[in-house]
């Protein structure tokens, strides 16, 4: 009768520590997925005198989920946005925190150069006529996530090919692609 505890509570024990051993290795080997981002929605905010032209000011409301176990934490950059290959504007993006698994909503003001998209009258108005307009936005985000007592730094290049009504400003097509790099860990 002895023995029979004696071994059920080694079996006990062997299982619990290749759960633990399982579980400790699902961790910290878990392959990091790339985050998504959706532009939602351009909201005209003001015009600005710039002579002899007039830029636009508009927020630019963007959801990005974190579909990873680790929060993550990043630095302040700038997104920049395209018209034809021409550089229109750019947005600045403050540096931030984002817990696990978990999806939130930035809101970035962006300053759109009128005399940028003048150079590209014909099209513009071609556009306008159609009522799309490509536009085009890539940044590069940088940060550190964080497993058990290690951070990871990483690396984000997100591209997007976005088709936008220049009239309303709605949002009629999105491609969006990220590329995650990651970087030694440090403690």
């Amino acid at each position: 009768m002895e023995d029979k505890k004696k071994s059920q509570w080694s079996w006990t024990s062997a299982i619990i520590g290749a759960a633990s051993a399982v579980a400790a290795t699902s961790i910290l080997s878990a392959k990091p997925k790339d985050p998504t981002f959706h532009l939602i929605s351009i909201n005209f905010t003001s015009l600005k005198p710039s002579l002899p032209v007039v830029d636009a000011e508009v927020l630019l409301t963007v959801h990005v989920t974190n579909p990873n176990i680790a929060p993550i934490n990043y630095s302040s950059t700038t997104m920049s946005i395209f018209y034809e290959g021409s550089l229109l504007g750019s947005a600045p993006v403050q540096a931030g925190s984002q817990p696990p698994r978990s999806c939130q909503l930035l809101r970035l003001p962006a300053r759109l150069k009128a005399l940028r998209l003048a150079k590209h009258a014909s099209r513009v108005m071609s556009d306008v006529a159609k009522r799309e307009m490509v536009l085009d936005a890539a940044v590069d985000i940088a940060g550190t996530a964080r497993v058990l007592w290690w951070d990871h730094k990483f690396k984000v290049r997100v591209n997007s090919h976005i088709t936008v009504d220049p009239v309303f400003l709605d949002v009629i097509d999105q491609e969006n692609t990220a590329q995650l790099e990651l970087f030694g860990s440090g403690r």
